[in-house]
């Protein structure tokens, strides 16, 4: 019918009113819907490279895992890598990490040194619990060498907090109460050194002949820490809580040693060891403490405690753990 138009549902006049079929909300303009929509790309776009770098440092760690687990998985090293013809008590490094893997494709030193901590966290199912590991800069380890040839045994002091009880007088009457103490343990630490082995190589040849001789690395050292203690009473027999060997078969490669401290378990108690983690790494760090020369007294210490020891002050190495720490 002409002239006659169809008028909107109240609803429908309401919601033009309202601008909600207008492209703009109401009181909003244009440019600011634009800078509202950029800024929701922008912090979508950062999320999105945030998630990718986690990802990345995820895959990095879960690649450096798996070459650690290929590398120290059980093997038999080829004969002439790991040919040993001394008589050392060591555990050949051949028989933890396959070295052949180290040398080709070859690695650096910092690569090693990752390698060699992410193993023994492997080793300890990620806790690092019973072992130390470490690496040394081939100089610093022939520094201290050449020290512990001149003085190969030490005593270090580790601290104990102890309860002691006390009493004490009071206008009321005598009080008993509990005081807590420092008292040290003192430990034996005793180097050995063993024949230098032989630099890595990666032939698989059996009829390979042995390298030349000398070896181009520096002695094999182990360094071993009993309680003193245990010591007195056992002499020999004497069971060492901690027992450091440090592998010099890479050190004319890369210029590097690899340090790994193992630390006795309990025979009392199954999961535990003799010393706790923080202890294990007291002592480890007594070896830089005290065969660096270049820090303070201890030289005096070590040269007194071998030459002079009617001189030797238990009080003065105390006040110099004191001061290290």
């Amino acid at each position: 019918m002409q002239g006659v138009r169809s008028r909107p549902s109240p609803e429908v006049r309401r919601q033009g009113e309202e601008g909600s079929f207008s492209p703009n909300r109401k009181g909003v303009s244009l440019e600011k819907l634009k800078e509202e929509a950029k800024k929701k790309l922008d912090e979508e776009n950062a999320a999105l490279r945030e998630a990718l770098r986690r990802q990345r440092e995820t895959e990095q760690a879960q690649a450096l895992k798996e070459e650690a687990k290929s590398s120290s998985a059980p093997r038999t090293p080829p004969p002439a890598a790991s040919a040993r013809t001394d008589s050392s008590p060591v555990k050949p490094l051949a028989s933890i990490l396959a070295l052949e893997k180290i040398l080709d494709p070859p690695h650096t030193a910092e690569q090693i040194a990752q390698i060699w901590t992410a193993y023994h966290d492997l080793q300890s199912g990620g806790t690092g619990r019973g072992f130390v590991s470490a690496s040394i800069p081939q100089a610093t380890y022939e520094k201290m060498l050449a020290i512990a040839r001149r003085y190969p045994t030490f005593i270090i002091p580790l601290p104990r907090l102890v309860e002691q009880e006390v009493t004490e007088e009071t206008p009321e009457g005598a009080s008993t109460g509990v005081k807590k103490e420092t008292a040290y343990e003192f430990f034996l630490l005793q180097w050995d050194l063993h024949d230098a082995p032989p630099a890595p190589t990666t032939t698989t040849d059996i009829f390979a002949r042995p390298q030349a001789s000398p070896s181009p690395n520096p002695p094999t050292a182990t360094v071993i820490f009993t309680p003193l203690q245990e010591y007195k009473l056992r002499q020999q027999f004497a069971t060492p809580y901690l027992v450091l060997t440090q592998y010099t078969d890479l050190a004319s490669s890369h210029g590097t040693v690899l340090l790994r401290g193992e630390i006795t378990p309990s025979t009392a108690e199954s999961g535990k060891f003799m010393l706790s983690q923080e202890d294990a790494r007291s002592l480890t760090m007594a070896i830089q403490k005290f065969y660096l020369w270049d820090q303070g007294k201890k030289e005096n210490l070590l040269q007194v405690f071998h030459e002079r020891p009617q001189d030797f002050k238990w009080e003065e190495l105390l006040r110099q753990v004191k001061v290290v720490a």
